[in-house]
């Protein structure tokens, strides 16, 4: 009998533990039932920007005020109408509501900022366009020299809190390794209201055009040895968080999928990896992962979920520093 690979995330019922992240292709109709159909247990939809948001409402006040002072009958039909102005946040509602229409799987929505503003309104209009989960992408790279990290970390927690209150769906909080202490960190933001908690978050870093002295974008997908770092942190986390633990950085081959639940993450995030085969490569996991489970005998992912953590692994101490010292000592 083959092993079963249903699980479940955030309090939903999942197919399978691997899930489409946030990405281009989680933006199209088609791409997301070829997900579906390949296997993903979940797809988490395109990130709805803070600048986005708070540029539209800026740009949306400065429509209402063209020509405010002027006779109306002089602008004619020049004057626009606000209800045709496309804005970010309607965009997002609409994906939402359309991807709920065409999947059976659940569907995360998610929102990318750095304050608790005006934004995390729409988390609240997400849900009520049928979001199963919200993720918040927080993309913080603090550049104020009196800023302490407690500001930091308080940043964190307001707009956890803020969300929260704004909704009642599961919350998944997407951060990146840059605390001082990263275990505190996530149980604060659990605390705040998260339900779970994804690791790692990319933080891609710029480069300089030499000939235009500019400085670009630069995305490079990512490399399973990328992995490592959250799977280390998933390992020393999931024996005493009280929370779904999401791996993502990394994940290309089911090898690295296997790792991250062996080390107890719920599920396992992909991204750059369906950018560089397609969405049928999620079939291509799932099937070796299925042919590995059933030739070492397990039922179930459950089954073998965190039996490689830090509490469970024979060689604990590997995850913290001994693996540090192994490594120098023995490298020739």
């Amino acid at each position: 009998m083959s092993a079963t690979m249903d699980t479940t995330y955030l309090g939903l019922s999942l197919t399978s533990p691997l899930v489409a992240s946030s990405s281009p292709l989680t933006g199209k109709i088609d791409t997301l039932r070829r997900l579906e159909d390949a296997g993903a247990g979940a797809v988490v939809l395109p990130s709805l920007f803070e600048e986005q948001v708070e540029h539209e409402v800026m740009e949306l006040h400065r429509l209402t005020q063209l020509g405010a002072g002027s006779f109306p009958e002089a602008l004619g039909g020049y004057y626009p109408e606000i209800d045709d102005y496309n804005v970010a946040g309607e965009a997002a509602l609409r994906r939402v509501a359309e991807a709920k229409d065409a999947l059976e799987i659940p569907v995360i929505a998610s929102l990318n900022g750095t304050t608790p503003g005006g934004w995390v309104r729409y988390a609240e209009q997400l849900a009520e366009s049928g979001a199963d989960a919200i993720e918040i992408n927080v993309y913080l790279i603090p550049t104020d020299p009196a800023a302490t990290g407690v500001d930091v970390e308080n940043r964190y927690t307001d707009i956890v809190a803020a969300v929260r209150e704004q909704v009642d769906v599961p919350l998944a909080v997407k951060i990146g390794p840059y605390f001082s202490s990263t275990a505190n960190m996530a149980g604060r933001l659990v605390e705040a209201g998260a339900d779970a908690l994804v690791l790692f978050n990319r933080f891609y870093q710029p480069d300089i055009d030499l000939e235009d002295f500019r400085v670009v974008p630069n995305l490079e997908l990512s490399r399973p040895d990328e992995m490592r770092l959250p799977m280390r942190w998933v390992a020393i986390l999931s024996d005493f968080l009280l929370c779904d633990l999401a791996v993502t950085s990394g994940a290309h081959t089911p090898d690295e999928v296997l790792k991250a639940l062996l080390v107890g993450a719920d599920v396992v995030m992909m991204a750059s990896a369906l950018l560089r085969y397609g969405p049928d490569h999620v079939a291509t996991v799932l099937d070796a992962m299925q042919r590995w489970l059933d030739d070492h005998e397990y039922q179930s992912i459950d089954q073998l979920r965190g039996s490689m953590s830090y509490g469970a692994a024979p060689n604990a101490e590997s995850f913290i520093r001994s693996n540090y010292m192994q490594m120098l000592i023995n490298y020739t």
